[in-house]
């Protein structure tokens, strides 16, 4: 397989997205055991990276962070700045 820009930008938005889920379902089993949290900025910032989608499927299949505020609107507002940004760059 040819290694390309495309592809290489596909694979880091399904590895951090991928991690993000994770992450995300992580704290909740850590909420759930009363163990060390992840810090909601580690949270946020994997979403900020790219990893906003993974984040929101996460925030429902985990039902994690949905209620407060800076995750219910902050992480689909990123993943909205992001596909903008990425229509941006593919249509420039």
């Amino acid at each position: 397989m040819e290694v390309n820009g495309q592809n290489a930008i596909l694979c880091y938005f399904c590895i951090v997205n991928l991690a993000a889920l994770l992450i995300y379902g992580w704290d909740k089993l850590c909420a759930k055991m009363n163990r060390w949290r992840v810090p909601e900025v580690v949270l946020l910032a994997f979403a900020a990276i790219g990893g906003s989608l993974g984040a929101m499927i996460a925030m429902q299949i985990f039902r994690h962070k949905t209620q407060h505020l800076k995750f219910k609107f902050g992480v689909p507002i990123i993943f909205i700045l992001q596909i903008a940004l990425l229509a941006a760059a593919v249509t420039w």
